[in-house]
């Protein structure tokens, strides 16, 4: 029911939306003599603060248009490599004559696999991250689809099918990529290298890196980790889990809806929320555009949000946050044992951040524990000072610190010649 009431009063606010729109439009005419006026610049702040407030925020556009090579600009194409019903590969692709003519010859990069967080927001939130990588690598990322716009016909998707995916995914993508887990993909992503390692697959990655993950969240819990402990599995089921209503196209399928995720992150940062809408009023009411654009940009992106299926959010509570199975050595994938110590020659890299209030400091630097069957001088640990979880994987020190680090250790096992004649072989992947 409180899906529906959601629903409902998202609807029930809709005129009041466009009474409030009018006034907008009234207050901020030319033509009104109180459009200029400190009361006029108030009454119009206040209908934009109202508008932002209770719109619904759709998933936002990647907007990658372009990257700079040796100070020329390279056009990019987003492409759809991959697709299931719950998830597609993207790949952004450089225009490869422009690129070509910047460098002054034909040069192969490293291909960047990006395992975005199935966590409540879009894979659009690491829309720097994958920014950051564009100008020296090929970068392609997973973009998760919103459960609710999923037919229930389409099946279920739990943390068995997120761990089939990203082995499907590395299939295509082929040997000797760089995979990059952040946040919550960590778990199964280490799962699906430690599968595809046992198997003695042809097609594992050079290097994996794991960024703020919930590898063992035993170490240094954080406030969502308690509250996972704290609740019981039937608490959650019984209380966070409701149905899609109609019309949407996942109509019946049982979700845990994105609103409350976000109410969750809203709840952890509340004062700080409070204090960013009310400083985006006065920067209204003075007209300062910048601030105010910068703003938008942030919250545009933050509240737009996903629903996660039943299946996949409670599985993932239990087994990574309240059985802790990876770190105690009993997950299972599809009835089979995960052995991360199979995993011999991927070079592991774990990133962490020195405030991070979500995955607190040691729960990534676990996965060097449990991959003890990778030589000692293949192993990386950085954590990153004075950044939060955000900040592990986006922002200035992102760009200047962390990014730069990654890219060294990505080049550390890149083989120009082998991804040369991989990607001859390949043109479906470049194309």
């Amino acid at each position: 029911m409180l899906y529906h009431a959601y629903e409902l009063n998202h609807a029930a606010v809709g005129p009041l939306r466009q009474l409030v729109d009018l006034n907008k439009r009234l207050y901020e005419s030319p033509y009104n003599p109180l459009s200029y006026t400190l009361a006029g610049r108030n009454i119009s702040a206040a209908c934009d603060l109202f508008e932002a407030m209770t719109r619904r925020y759709e998933k936002p556009a990647w907007r990658l248009n372009e990257t700079s090579i040796n100070g020329c600009a390279i056009p990019i194409r987003e492409r759809e490599v991959w697709r299931k019903p719950f998830c597609r590969l993207l790949h952004f692709q450089r225009d490869h004559n422009t690129r070509k003519a910047a460098l002054g010859k034909d040069k192969a990069d490293p291909r960047v696999v990006i395992i975005a967080p199935l966590s409540g927001h879009y894979a659009t939130l690491l829309r720097g991250t994958v920014e950051a990588f564009l100008p020296e690598h090929e970068v392609y990322i997973t973009d998760w689809a919103d459960a609710r716009q999923v037919p229930v016909s389409k099946g279920k998707f739990d943390l068995n099918t997120y761990i089939d995916y990203v082995m499907e995914i590395l299939r295509v993508i082929g040997p000797d990529a760089h995979v990059v887990g952040i946040c919550q993909p960590g778990p199964p992503v280490l799962a699906a290298i430690a599968r595809l390692a046992e198997d003695k697959a042809d097609y594992l990655p050079a290097t994996m890196t794991f960024m703020g993950s919930p590898i063992d969240t035993r170490l240094s819990p954080t406030v969502p980790n308690r509250l996972a402990q704290e609740r019981s599995y039937d608490w959650f089921k019984e209380n966070v889990i409701y149905s899609v209503p109609w019309p949407n196209k996942g109509w019946m399928r049982r979700v845990y809806p994105g609103f409350l995720q976000l109410g969750g992150f809203i709840t952890m940062n509340q004062d700080r929320h409070v204090t960013a809408h009310k400083e985006y009023f006065e920067h209204l009411v003075q007209g300062d555009c910048d601030s105010v654009k910068r703003h938008e940009e942030f919250y545009n992106e933050y509240l737009a949000v996903l629903d996660l299926t039943e299946e996949f959010y409670l599985q993932t509570i239990l087994d990574v946050f309240q059985e802790h199975k990876l770190p105690e050595g009993t997950f299972e994938h599809q009835g089979r044992l995960i052995k991360p110590e199979a995993i011999k020659n991927v070079a592991l890299m774990t990133v962490e951040g020195e405030k991070d209030d979500i995955s607190g400091i040691g729960q990534t630097q676990a996965a060097h524990t449990l991959c003890s069957g990778i030589p000692d001088n293949m192993h990386i640990d950085y954590v990153q000072p004075g950044v939060g979880h955000y900040g592990v994987f986006s922002g200035t020190r992102f760009r200047t610190e962390i990014q730069p680090r990654m890219r060294e250790f990505m080049r550390q096992y890149f083989n120009a010649k082998k991804e040369r004649d991989y990607q001859n072989e390949n043109p479906h992947l470049t194309e």
